[in-house]
C-alpha cells in the first residue's frame, strides 16, 4: 500500500529558491557560507521545520531540461518548509534575512543570481511502499538527491487542469514510486514570488496563484541513474498522450545532495 499522509509538522507554506552563480570561482565560498552560516541560522528558527539545498553537479546538469531559458544553467535549488502559524513563521524567517544583511553576513550578493524565489502550498505527499516513514517524515529521511519538475498550468482552475491533477495523483505519482531509487515525493502549488530588499534579483515574474506546479521526488539511489528510469517512464506516458496539454514544462531534472566539505 502507498502511504499518503498530509502534513501536521509542516504548514501550508514552503519556499523554493533557484540559484545561479555569476562567478564559478566562488563555488566553494557559496557552499561554505550557505552550509556553515546561512542554513544553521535558518534552521534555528522555531518556525522553520526543515531546509535543504541540492547541487546541479556536472553529471546532473547534463540531464536537466529547461525549456524556459531563465531557468537554464542553475547551480543549486534550495527549499525551506515552515511550521504553523505560517504567516508568523515566514515573517520571522524574513526578519532573519534582514538581520543577516545588517550583520554584514550576505557576501553571496555579489556573485549570485536568483531567477526564481517562490512560496508554494503543499498539495500532497507520497511514499513508496518499501519506505516505512510517513510522507511528512520523508524530508527528514536522508536522501542522495532530488528530481524536480516545474510546470506552468495554463488554466489553473479549468477542467483540463483538474483532469491532469487527477492523473498525477492516481497514475503519475504511484508509477514514479515504483521506480528504483524513488523514495517518495511531494507536489506543490504556487502562491507568490518573494520580493525582498536583500535579494540580488527579485525572483522573476509573479505568476498568478496556482499557475505553477512543482513536483519534488526524494531519491535514495544515485540521482543520475534514477533519472534514466524516470525518463523511460515519462516517455512511455507521453506516447499514451498523458497527462495531456494542461501543463507546460519549465524545468526538470536531477540534483545531488551536498556533502559538506567533500563536495565544495
Amino acid at each position: 500500500m502507498i502511504h499518503v499522509h498530509f502534513t501536521f509538522v509542516f504548514s501550508s507554506r514552503a519556499f523554493f529558491s533557484f540559484v545561479r552563480l555569476t562567478d564559478p570561482a566562488r563555488y566553494r565560498d557559496y557552499n561554505e557560507w550557505h552550509q556553515l552560516d546561512h542554513r544553521p541560522e535558518n534552521l534555528l528558527l522555531p518556525g522553520v521545520a526543515w531546509g535543504e539545498r541540492w547541487a546541479a553537479t556536472a553529471d546532473c546538469a547534463e540531464l536537466i531540461t529547461a525549456p524556459a531559458p531563465e531557468y537554464s544553467g542553475l547551480d543549486f535549488v534550495a527549499m525551506y518548509w515552515f511550521r504553523d502559524p505560517a504567516e508568523q513563521s515566514v515573517t520571522e524567517w524574513s526578519a532573519l534575512g534582514e538581520r543577516s544583511f545588517q550583520w554584514g553576513r550576505r557576501p553571496e550578493m555579489s556573485y549570485v543570481e536568483r531567477p526564481f524565489l517562490g512560496f508554494f502550498s503543499p498539495v500532497k505527499g507520497y511514499v513508496a511502499p518499501r519506505v516505512l516513514v510517513s510522507a511528512e517524515a520523508l524530508p527528514f529521511r536522508p536522501n542522495r538527491g532530488i528530481r524536480l519538475t516545474l510546470t506552468r498550468v495554463k488554466d489553473p482552475h479549468g477542467l483540463a487542469a483538474e483532469q491532469a491533477f487527477r492523473w498525477h495523483d492516481t497514475v503519475g505519482m504511484p508509477g514514479l514510486l515504483e521506480i528504483p531509487g524513488v523514495a517518495g515525493g511531494w507536489t506543490f502549488s504556487f502562491l507568490h514570488t518573494q520580493r525582498h530588499a536583500t535579494v540580488p534579483r527579485d525572483g522573476g515574474p509573479d505568476f498568478p496563484p496556482g499557475s505553477l506546479r512543482l513536483r519534488l521526488l526524494f531519491l535514495d539511489e544515485d540521482p543520475v541513474r534514477v533519472e534514466h528510469g524516470i525518463r523511460r517512464q515519462e516517455a512511455a506516458w507521453a506516447e499514451d498522450g498523458a497527462p495531456g496539454s494542461a501543463e507546460e514544462l519549465l524545468l526538470s531534472g536531477p540534483l545531488r545532495t551536498i556533502i559538506p566539505w567533500q563536495d565544495w
